[in-house]
């Protein structure tokens, strides 16, 4: 391991054994999930996530796209207003799990104190709906929701807009920045942005292989159900897109406990070679996740003050033009 994990984090962990990835059928991923989510919505849960900011109010709404409909979480400040920038985000998982409610803790802060209105899109997820439906979703979901996100208090011409990500929503949320006009920036966290083979060949993935989250046997158990056989994973993985010279302000933020880690400083450095303005931020002490996990990992709380100062920066001036 590059550093030692979070106290609390090593209880959880010792307590929780979770699956066996290895051998974990696309049925008991299914049923995996449904018992992350009894833990989430149990008192422990609360304490692992954190609490939502009270100075937002969330609602939870229905996005009707072709073919399909989706649930879309809507967090926006209690003080009201319109004009709002949007920011549209999408959780992490794998591809495999994951619920927008898992980011009340972020989310609802960011609404309250940038103030901004933000929809987490909750996307098809494997083995039900394998890549690229996923990816799908949120290019169809972020221009319809920037086209009606004026009902719940912003922008009417969609011109602040921000995506944000987190582990394999991170990879959603740059895939989706390549084809969005007016986009002001992106965040993502943790993110994975190789879903070739060659994820498994950084070195942060034998270095950080004893990581209580996003484990080796994960990885390689979420690249299987995933990913339907024969696909070209180089298309959905941002590391390998051909032309980032059009790229937005991204901040990055990397776990320094995470097997994914090294992935972040790869992709801040193709950004920066294309001319691209790139914050990237390392925080030793956090396992992947962190941001889902406030109440373990003490490093959420700074990383989330680093997001919300980096939004408002880029969020503020009112123009349709890119920056």
């Amino acid at each position: 391991m590059r550093g030692r994990v979070p106290l609390r984090m090593r209880v959880l962990a010792a307590l929780n054994g979770g699956p066996d990835w290895d051998s974990i059928t696309p049925a008991e991923v299914v049923e995996a999930r449904g018992a992350q989510e009894k833990l989430r919505r149990s008192a422990i849960g609360a304490l692992i996530t954190g609490k939502p900011d009270r100075g937002a109010r969330t609602t939870t709404h229905t996005l009707e796209l072709p073919g399909r409909a989706l649930n879309v979480r809507v967090h926006r400040p209690v003080r009201g207003g319109s004009g709002l920038p949007l920011i549209v985000a999408f959780h992490g998982g794998g591809f495999i799990s994951g619920v927008p409610e898992q980011d009340d803790w972020l989310l609802s802060h960011l609404a309250a104190e940038c103030p901004a209105v933000v929809a987490s899109v909750d996307y098809r997820l494997a083995p039900e709906h394998p890549i690229p439906a996923a990816v799908e979703d949120a290019r169809d979901a972020v221009p319809r929701l920037a086209a009606q996100a004026g009902q719940w208090g912003a922008d009417a011409d969609g011109t602040r807009l921000a995506l944000l990500g987190s582990s394999a929503g991170a990879s959603l949320a740059a895939l989706t920045a390549f084809e969005t006009p007016h986009l002001r920036t992106q965040v993502l966290i943790n993110p994975q942005l190789d879903w070739t083979d060659g994820v498994f060949e950084y070195p942060s993935f034998t270095e950080n292989a004893d990581s209580p989250t996003a484990t080796p046997a994960n990885c390689r158990a979420v690249q299987r159900i995933a990913l339907p056989e024969g696909f070209d994973a180089r298309t959905i993985s941002p590391m390998f897109h051909d032309d980032l010279a059009h790229s937005v302000p991204t901040l990055i933020q990397s776990a320094g406990l995470d097997p994914l880690e090294d992935q972040s400083p790869a992709y801040a450095a193709r950004l920066r070679q294309a001319g691209v303005e790139v914050t990237l931020t390392r925080y030793p002490e956090a396992t992947h996740g962190f941001l889902s996990m406030s109440g373990l990992i003490p490093a959420a709380g700074p990383a989330r003050a680093e997001i919300l100062d980096h939004l408002r920066s880029h969020l503020a001036v009112r123009s349709g033009a890119r920056r």
